[in-house]
């Protein structure tokens, strides 16, 4: 079956590289997870990731003796860590790759320029981008919205621990309703925690839809890839 979808971008989160144990990067889960992105490569769809940095540090947790604003910059330095070593696992696995970053890291990563990752987001590599868009306050979801809007994406793939969005959180309550497809705006209206509100907005205002579902069921990236019905569409 062909893609449905020719240019992804998949947005994990840092919590997911972690797996069981919650904090850190899971070797055995990490390598899982580039796997996975492997097998979408290979389908020939141009890919791009964002992942975020809630295993090494979040900034809205710190401690109140540091200040929100260096706690967000700390954990835009945690997507970095996690951006490496993707990076890395992936090369590993064959693959070509670039690791650009919002804030000058040149001894670490590539500077991010539009022009620059689009060029290699054509040549096929996988273009992974850390560091967040750089300024406090802003999620990683809002970081992913807005670099499948810059890469031309047509789809933003959420890998998740669950099999889609929910009206409430199913690992607390088992008679949470799943929605197998839903609104931008109804989302927005509910506030439902598929993305922050800029985030869904920003996809909603372009037409690209969302696809959330379950990183870890096998076989679920490509069927989200393909069309195929799997966890949550969110689209217009």
């Amino acid at each position: 079956m062909g893609v449905h979808y020719e240019r992804a971008l998949v947005k994990m989160s840092g919590e997911a590289l972690a797996g069981d144990a919650k904090m850190g990067i899971h070797p055995e889960t990490a390598v899982y997870i580039a796997g996975q992105i492997a097998h979408l490569v290979a389908t020939g769809v141009k890919t791009a990731v964002v992942v975020g940095g809630g295993n090494i540090f979040r900034g809205s947790l710190a401690p109140k003796q540091i200040r929100r604003v260096t706690g967000d910059y700390m954990g835009m330095l945690g997507t970095v860590i996690n951006g490496l070593g993707l990076q890395d696992i992936l090369e590993g696995l064959g693959l070509s790759t670039s690791l650009f970053t919002s804030i000058d890291m040149s001894a670490f990563a590539r500077c991010y320029t539009r022009r620059d990752a689009l060029a290699d987001l054509d040549e096929g590599k996988v273009v992974i981008f850390a560091g967040g868009i750089g300024r406090p306050y802003f999620t990683t979801d809002t970081t992913a919205a807005l670099s499948a809007v810059e890469m031309d994406c047509d789809v933003v793939l959420k890998a998740t621990r669950v099999d889609g969005v929910y009206d409430d959180d199913p690992e607390k309550n088992p008679a949470a309703k799943r929605y197998s497809r839903i609104t931008y705006r109804e989302v927005l209206e509910k506030s439902l925690k598929v993305m922050d509100a800029t985030a869904a907005s920003l996809c909603m205002e372009n037409s690209i839809p969302i696809v959330v579902f379950n990183i870890f069921e096998p076989g679920a990236i490509i069927k989200a890839v393909q069309g195929e019905p799997v966890g949550t569409l969110v689209t217009a």
